[in-house]
């Protein structure tokens, strides 16, 4: 198993909970992302981009790990650069920190999308703002480690079928759920939670409580 971490441009909070689901990790940077490294404690083995969103103060910080420079002009982002130069890199499993938030939704949708994809394709795929993370649903049962409370939904990119919620506060048995309902935001884990997935794309976003360090 070869496990990577992708500093992406978004929110970050360094929290122990974090820190656990990184240790071990081989480390990418994309552009602005970098400015994450030194909250978790990493050096990153390459950073990659287009280098747009980075400062020179930044630049200078790490002037000596070796770059991988794209123009602004082309036809992915970097944060996708960096997950395909992971994969071609050997990773198994990918951690995306940074993921969220920032000045871009678009980019937001683009990470929370791209995982479903790789879900879809097998591979294990995780994405964290340390205050907010995601997993990508696939078909079949899926088990979280999630503490008890902790607020969550489940963010449908079609029709969801045989879709079953159980360890939360409000469990759901073998339903369909419609592209665009509202059925399954905003409910909370009670123990043990697990998904059942009959059909479609999906991802569980959670909320788990936070201790910044």
């Amino acid at each position: 198993m070869s496990k990577f971490l992708i500093l992406l441009g978004g929110d970050l909070t360094v929290t122990s909970r974090l820190k656990k689901q990184i240790a071990g990790a081989r480390v990418l940077a994309a552009d602005s992302g970098m400015r994450h490294a030194a909250g978790l404690g990493v050096v990153p083995e390459l950073w990659l981009g287009d280098f747009d969103s980075t400062d020179t103060a930044l630049a200078a910080q790490y002037k000596d790990i070796e770059r991988q420079v794209f123009p602004v002009a082309k036809n992915m982002t970097d944060g996708e650069l960096a997950l395909h130069e992971a994969y071609e890199r050997g990773a198994t499993e990918v951690i995306l920190a940074g993921a969220f938030g920032g000045e871009r939704t678009d980019h937001t949708f683009l990470h929370l999308s791209m995982a479903v994809a790789q879900a879809h394709r097998g591979r294990k795929i995780f994405l964290s703002s340390g205050h907010e993370e995601a997993t990508p649903l696939i078909c079949g049962k899926t088990g979280f480690d999630l503490p008890e409370e902790t607020l969550f939904s489940i963010l449908g990119f079609e029709t969801l079928t045989r879709l079953s919620i159980s360890g939360a506060e409000w469990p759901l048995d073998n339903v369909t759920v419609p592209f665009g309902s509202s059925l399954t935001l905003s409910n909370r884990v009670k123990e043990n939670l697990t998904v059942t997935l009959g059909g479609g794309a999906a991802i569980l976003v959670a909320s788990p409580a936070i201790d910044s360090i």
